[in-house]
């Protein structure tokens, strides 16, 4: 395994970040369906306006960087990544490792078609599945892990310091990560908890949105504190329905991952929640980005498990509200403030 490439299924920043930082110590081969990112990596060792190491190495033949590599990294946006996965599954087998780095939801196909109805009946918590969930039922893999934030990738591309949590019940997959991974600037945790990190990054995302609607009409610091506070409790609430224990959401793929994306403009979700309170249609903000703002699709798994099984969520409710119901986020806003909330740590029994 020493002497193989390692390899990364996802071109997107993420994918060219997490790339760049395996570089240091291995070979890395990178899969990317964009033509154009391929030969920007091949012939000129560059991403944007970002310099790559020389070993990094890309290719659209996603065979060959199954057949290449053991360990595979694999950072696809969550509404494509069943059907990558299933493109990788004949080239698959028990001695790989699959590490991926999707902060979001796959939704069995009664779920796509009813999500966000006025009727959700149909809804169950296992409709929803995580990527570790669509990578154990679709192939052969058996040694699976997740790739947990806070990892703003635009950071991790600036070299700026930060740390990430490897969550997976195995220990040799933490330790993989660990040896690969860990350098000046990037500290590597080891979790065994690997629903919940999956949870945590998934949730996190649609407080993001939130946060970023709260930054657009200024509504102030004090006001984003108290809404990443009780957005955290209500995460926290769902992952009760899911059958997972909060204290992941305490830790770095928790509040961690959480202070990053809803408080930096850096973040896409943060960033569409900006737009969004400044008045930007939303078909509009997402037609002019490439990359995936997964808290949009987060929210409405999120805002489906909460009227179904009537977990009291007033954030992620009014957010749902504001987004795809359109009404006045003033006024939102407001009623939310007033919001009877009689317990600060109401999560910890």
């Amino acid at each position: 395994m020493i002497n193989k490439p390692l390899g990364v299924i996802g071109g997107g920043k993420f994918g060219i970040a997490i790339a760049k930082l395996l570089a240091d110590k291995s070979e890395v081969l990178l899969y990317s369906r964009r033509e154009q990112i391929v030969n920007d990596i091949n012939q000129n060792s560059n991403y944007l306006d970002y310099t790559l190491p020389t070993n990094i190495k890309g290719t659209t033949d996603i065979a060959k960087v199954c057949a290449s590599c053991d360990v595979l990294f694999v950072v696809i946006p969550s509404i494509h990544f069943k059907k990558v996965i299933l493109e990788m599954e004949s080239f698959l087998s028990p001695q790989h490792i699959l590490v991926h780095g999707t902060k979001g939801f796959h939704l069995t196909p009664s779920m796509e078609k009813s999500i966000g109805d006025d009727d959700l009946s149909s809804i169950l918590v296992s409709d929803v599945k995580t990527m570790s969930q669509v990578i154990l039922e679709n192939t052969t893999v058996i040694r699976v892990g997740a790739l947990c934030g806070p990892n703003l990738a635009v950071e991790i591309l600036d070299e700026l310091p930060t740390a990430t949590v490897i969550a997976s019940p195995y220990d040799e997959v933490i330790k993989i990560c660990r040896k690969y991974l860990t350098g000046p600037k990037f500290f590597v945790f080891g979790s065994y908890d690997l629903k919940g990190a999956e949870l945590a990054g998934a949730l996190k995302n649609v407080i993001a949105l939130a946060s970023g609607i709260i930054g657009g009409i200024k509504m102030g610091k004090n006001a984003e504190a108290m809404l990443i506070t009780k957005g955290l409790s209500e995460m926290i609430k769902i992952s009760e329905v899911v059958g997972v224990n909060y204290q992941a959401f305490l830790g770095t793929a928790g509040i961690g991952d959480l202070i990053a994306t809803a408080t930096s403009d850096k973040s896409r979700n943060y960033s569409c929640g900006l737009r969004i309170a400044n008045g930007e249609n939303l078909n509009e903000i997402i037609s002019s980005t490439n990359e995936s703002i997964e808290g949009l699709r987060s929210l409405k798994v999120a805002y489906s498990i909460i009227k179904k099984y009537k977990i009291g969520a007033p954030i992620i409710s009014t957010i749902y509200r504001i987004i795809y119901n359109n009404i006045d986020i003033v006024e939102a806003i407001n009623n939310l403030m007033k919001y009877p909330y009689t317990e600060d740590v109401d999560f910890i029994k």
